[in-house]
């Protein structure tokens, strides 16, 4: 066996012992002796299963570092035992609830080799056995009946190619209809099972018989085309590029698509927005739709709801004095302006009293800008005058930046808005408002038109919210632009900082920084100098690949005074791709070789996790509170019980064998997902195969990662590619425009 490692392979026996199962997620290690043969220890998600029964597993051996040699099992299949021994051990093993080892030796001498039979078809026999009676036979035949149900449906679900952990997810949420359902509607599974994509529904529709132009694979396939662009950042399509996409996919006609979309719209899963040109008719999730539609409203709304922080103004309402009025607060007075710990320039001030003046105001700028040193003063002003705020960010990294720059408390926004799973989402909203007089978020950027909807839904009319970020960073991760239309409208007051301070002008990451933006040459550090920039040239990926290797075997650790396996949390690899000899997926796979080479370890979709590994949270999840992005360090797999434990700033996140999916290695990640954060160490590789992606906005966001030290290793070549490619992330969104128009209907009201 142990030549045969890692060779998918067939295995039959019984299963004599089940060492551990874990209640929720299933996993089991077992003992199976096999037929023919010795036996095993096989570990995987084996459920419904018992001691007694004989199974067919299908998987690869690998050898555990601290129990050996193991089989990991990827699907199985039961197999009834066929020994009057192998029936009773299978019934009497407490499977079945109402049969112990007494009358499971009852039944077996009663029935023999038909016992099993007999409980499937002729189930009321039972009561011929002695001391079974009515009460016992009717929980022996309802435990049997479930039993056997849910075997059925994983041997079902199996039998078409679906993965034993996947086919638990699946009955978990259909239980005894799952074969029902998935012979109704596979596509259903795909929007109601986590994990479960349109391909892989598809891939098991066509398992059972489904044609290529059945209505609910076409529109299932329509709604899959939709929500990939919503994970590209679109919040919608126009119909020709929706129907282009869809005929690739499906293989079908336009006019089946139409037909698909009709269909679709009449049930109300998507929102179609004519235009002047039919085939540019917009397509729109409804979620999607409705979040561009609120967040314009409420925007309107604060916009044209006067400033309490400017002349006299009613109590607020979470303040006791409700019948007393209260006089101005002026912020804009020379008092509080004198005597800030931070001297500020004329646009500074200026921005500073514009954003005390607004309901909604923006602050952009590049790094070096003074956003931070703004932010502080605002904040100086705030606290003088008594004025209650909120500071948050995206992501749990930016707020922590945001609190480490500002010395006041910040949190990620779905904390400040108590995002409670078991209350169902947020708890505040229009309902229970923030109580605050001043809201600002930072990396502005990064907030997706969902959470800008939810931030507003919760936030009183007569509160100010100020956004801080940078417009030429890339995009938020999920859909929309949300800064950037709020600045193009035109209707929202903008400050953009300019003036790079002296104090930073030696920050050669800075300096760089505004000379991609300008499309400029980059300047390089002297070698006799320490300085925070540097750009080693090489032409092939192999080359590239072996220079990292060296910086962060020798040149980096020298440089932060730290040996190679304690550098692994300051240095951060960013690549463009994922793909490829220099993509994330080969880069993780060398630096963990390089860093953590040996250890406690699980297999998953053909990576391996280790313990010390740097991974990163790979979706939302709003249970375990870790989001898209998020980066910890494994601190232990069990595989007995199926468990990871990741550390994630010293809050420690479990995860069971069916969630495995969700953390990837962390050493390289792509440079969308390093948007709000900064690591000490960045190292850039570029190469013209990664030409797709070579474009200034997404350099640009690589190179402001760094806070201490950015190495670009690469061709010049491509870095000049790079520079030179002002190639814009264009995203279908309509907020700017709902926008327009919702100010326009509010002062139209007004005149009236």
């Amino acid at each position: 066996m142990a030549d045969k490692q890692n060779e998918l392979t067939s295995i039959q026996g019984t299963i004599s012992r089940i060492t551990y199962q874990h209640p929720e997620s299933h996993y089991t290690v077992a003992r199976l002796d096999e037929d023919g043969g010795p036996a095993a220890t096989v570990v995987g998600v084996l459920f419904p299963v018992s001691e007694g029964e004989e199974i067919k597993v299908t998987g690869v051996w690998k050898r555990h570092a601290r129990y050996g040699l193991q089989f990991q099992v990827d699907h199985w299949t039961k197999v009834d035992p066929a020994t009057l021994e192998g029936i009773e051990k299978y019934l009497g093993s407490g499977m079945i609830k109402g049969i112990g080892p007494t009358y499971a030796k009852r039944l077996v001498g009663a029935f023999g080799l038909e016992t099993l039979r007999v409980l499937s078809e002729e189930p009321l026999r039972v009561l011929d056995v002695d001391g079974i009676g009515e009460v016992r036979a009717r929980r022996i035949m309802e435990a049997w009946q479930a039993q056997r149900g849910m075997q059925d449906v994983m041997v079902f679900l199996q039998g078409h190619g679906v993965g034993a952990s996947l086919a638990l997810r699946i009955y978990r949420v259909f239980g005894a209809d799952t074969v029902a359902q998935v012979r109704e509607n596979p596509y259903a599974l795909a929007q109601q099972v986590h994990g479960i994509g349109f391909l892989l529904a598809d891939r098991l529709a066509g398992h059972i018989g489904i044609r290529g132009d059945f209505p609910l694979r076409v529109q299932a396939g329509v709604l899959h085309v939709l929500r990939e662009s919503s994970e590209r950042g679109h919040c919608y399509l126009p119909l020709t590029a929706l129907a282009k996409s869809a005929c690739q996919l499906l293989e079908v006609d336009d006019e089946r698509i139409d037909i698909a979309v009709e269909k679709l719209a009449e049930r109300g899963e998507v929102i179609l927005q004519s235009e002047r040109d039919p085939h540019l008719t917009r397509v729109y999730l409804v979620n999607l739709f409705e979040a561009e539609q609120r967040v314009a409203q409420a925007l309107a709304r604060l916009l044209t709801t006067p400033s309490f922080l400017q002349g006299d103004r009613r109590p607020r309402p979470w303040e006791k004095d409700q019948g007393v009025s209260r006089g101005a607060i002026d912020l804009l007075s020379g008092a509080l302006f004198a005597d800030l710990p931070i001297n500020l320039d004329e646009d500074q001030v200026s921005a500073a009293r514009r954003a005390l003046q607004e309901k909604v105001f923006v602050i952009t700028g590049g790094p070096g800008t003074g956003k931070t040193t703004l932010l502080m003063s605002l904040l100086a002003i705030l606290r003088r005058a008594k004025v209650s705020f909120a500071l948050a960010a995206p992501t749990g990294r930016a707020a922590k930046r945001m609190t480490e720059s500002t010395g006041e408390d910040a949190t990620t926004l779905h904390r400040l808005l108590e995002y409670n799973p078991r209350e169902g989402g947020f708890q505040r909203n229009a309902d229970k408002p923030l109580q605050v007089d001043v809201i600002i978020v930072d990396e502005a950027s990064m907030v997706d038109i969902a959470l800008m909807d939810h931030l507003l839904a919760a936030i009183e009319p007569h509160t100010h919210l100020i956004l801080v970020g940078d417009v030429d960073q890339l995009p938020s991760v999920g859909p929309g632009s949300v800064l950037k239309d709020l600045i193009e409208s035109q209707s929202v007051p903008v400050a953009t900082l300019r003036r790079i301070f002296r104090q930073v002008q030696q920050s050669l990451i800075v300096v760089n920084a505004h000379r991609i933006l300008q499309g400029q040459n980059l300047e390089f550090s002297d070698a006799r100098e320490r300085r925070d920039f540097d750009f080693i040239a090489r032409e092939s990926e192999e080359e590239i690949l072996e220079t990292i290797k060296e910086l962060l075997r020798e040149r980096i650790p020298r440089w932060l005074g730290a040996p190679p396996e304690q550098i692994v949390q300051s240095v951060q690899l960013l690549t463009p791709m994922h793909r490829g000899l220099l993509g994330t997926i080969q880069l993780n796979r060398d630096l963990q070789s390089l860093f953590n080479p040996t250890g406690q370890a699980i297999e998953r979709a053909g990576m391996t996790l280790r313990v010390r590994d740097k991974v990163m949270q790979l979706r939302n999840n709003y249970d375990k509170g870790v989001f898209n992005g998020d980066l910890g360090r494994i601190v232990s797999i069990d595989r007995d019980d199926g468990k990871i434990r990741v550390d994630y700033d010293e809050r420690v996140v479990e995860y069971e064998s069916d969630e495995w999916d969700e953390i990837s290695l962390a050493y390289a990640t792509s440079i969308h997902k390093s948007q709000g954060s900064e690591y000490p160490v960045v190292v850039l590789p570029l190469h013209t195969s990664h030409y797709i992606m070579l474009y200034r906005s997404i350099l640009y966001t690589a190179v402001t990662r760094g806070k201490k030290l950015v190495i670009v290793v690469g061709s010049r070549k491509a870095l000049g590619m790079a520079i030179r490619n002002v190639r814009v992330e264009i995203r279908n969104t309509g907020l700017k425009e709902r926008l327009i128009g919702a100010l326009a209907t509010r002062e139209s009201a007004a005149l009236f």
